[in-house]
């Protein structure tokens, strides 16, 4: 893991998703068209607590199957979850996937979570018990709403997990919010939080106000200011990261 710090989490918790994802790209050896983020549509069930950041831990489940119960260990899974450094997102990949029958997710299962620093799940599955969920303080990114738990327990734990095309590795730093996730590669870490500010401020200095400041000015005008805004923060992220910016 690397070395950022609880204030760095908490101030990248400040920006949205798409937010971090434009710094993310200024420092990047990955594909920004392909890698990273999530490449099926999900749905934040509690857009209104904002954007949630944390390390994955992982689990797989198939709720249809009865047999797992047989040897599941609930102490040992949850030493598990207790064995990594908060904040934790817990990022579960349902192989009943697109046939869903329960949920991981519900009132008790939120607030054991919530109690052991997880700040909320992205699952490829279900949730119940939505209106609970958010009373513990718990957010979800999931596929759908459903009524029943099923036979939900852990098929495996800290293992790498697929979840709305994306696999994800325990440990690994995620951004989300109700546009998706990203997932941050370790190499990318340590640079995110003073990129995604720059970019920030870079928009906010430029190509912004340059679409805001329009009273009185002449159509020749307007797109005179709108392209000398355009070069200017390309001219600053190329200055800043040896890169085009994405205007």
């Amino acid at each position: 893991m690397s070395t950022l710090s609880h204030a760095d989490l908490l101030q990248l918790k400040r920006w949205n998703t798409p937010t971090i994802y434009n710094g993310w790209e200024q420092i990047t050896s990955q594909d920004i068209a392909a890698d990273a983020f999530n490449l099926e549509p999900t749905t934040d069930f509690m857009p209104q607590m904002g954007p949630m950041i944390g390390r994955a831990v992982t689990m797989v489940i198939e709720p249809s199957n009865p047999a797992h119960k047989l040897s599941y260990d609930a102490r040992a899974y949850r030493e598990y979850i207790a064995s990594i450094p908060g904040p934790k997102i817990v990022v579960v990949q349902d192989l009943n996937k697109p046939n869903f029958v329960g949920s991981t997710w519900g009132e008790v299962n939120s607030n054991t979570h919530r109690a052991l620093d997880c700040v909320g799940t992205i699952t490829d599955g279900c949730i119940r018990d939505l209106d609970e969920m958010t009373n513990a303080g718990f957010k979800a990114l999931a596929a759908r709403l459903c009524v029943g738990h099923a036979h939900w327990c852990p098929v495996r734990w800290n293992c790498e997990v697929e979840v709305f095309g994306r696999r994800i590795q325990p440990g690994q730093l995620i951004h989300a919010d109700k546009h998706g996730f990203l997932a941050i590669p370790p190499e990318d870490e340590s640079r995110l939080l003073e990129a995604a500010q720059f970019m920030d401020q870079n928009e906010c200095e430029t190509v912004i106000p340059a679409a805001r400041n329009t009273t009185g000015l002449t159509q020749p005008q307007l797109l005179d200011q709108l392209d000398a805004a355009a070069q200017q923060f390309g001219d600053n992220t190329r200055r800043q990261f040896q890169r085009d910016g994405e205007w």
